[in-house]
């Protein structure tokens, strides 16, 4: 993660689970996701409802809903609302390149359950219910209630000197100036140089 500016859900051991992230990056790239699981524990039992396709299931809810998809707009708006005042906090200020652009898919379609599941976290119980419902899908391996600390981190590896994060961009040139990274996949003469 990076230009994390403030931790907006914990472990009830204190540990965080949730990390906010500055609306612009200090390289100034526009960073539309602001909300980011920390812990191992919670990301792995996310990472399984993703494996498990139900990111597919919950598209079909909201297509076949409309309750639903007007609660999912209203946690996008919410989602926004909260980067906007993440943003005013650190003193970025707006950012305009990704005014109406949240995370996760919304407010039309499920992309990351991370992302939404990180929302819900920060945000609380009510507000995106598509986060709150992978919550509670997760709760055979991850609850709020309990601490899964002891052991969730691997400590002994030295810090990174530079951003490791193979994120960039993302494809953005007309907001950055550049274009954004060409991943090669593992399969191609290129890849093998």
């Amino acid at each position: 993660m990076r230009d994390v500016v403030e931790i907006p859900a914990r472990c009830v051991c204190g540990n965080p689970l949730v990390a906010a992230t500055a609306p612009r990056l200090g390289n100034g790239t526009p960073f539309p996701t602001t909300f980011y699981l920390t812990h191992p524990v919670i990301t792995s039992a996310v990472s399984r409802l993703e494996a498990a396709g139900v990111m597919n299931e919950m598209n079909e809810q909201l297509a076949g809903d409309e309750e639903l998809r007007a609660a999912y707009r209203s946690a996008h708006e919410a989602y926004l609302a909260a980067r906007a005042a993440i943003g005013e906090r650190s003193g970025i200020g707006a950012v305009p390149e990704i005014d109406g652009i949240s995370a996760g898919g919304m407010p039309t379609r499920v992309k990351c359950l991370h992302v939404l599941v990180g929302h819900s976290l920060a945000a609380g119980p009510g507000v995106n219910p598509l986060g709150d419902q992978a919550l509670a899908a997760v709760s055979e391996w991850w609850t709020a209630d309990r601490c899964y600390c002891d052991g969730a981190w691997d400590t002994s590896g030295e810090v990174p000197a530079k951003d490791l994060s193979r994120h960039g961009p993302q494809g953005l040139p007309d907001i950055v100036g550049r274009p954004a990274p060409v991943r090669k996949s593992s399969g191609t003469a290129e890849a093998a140089k």
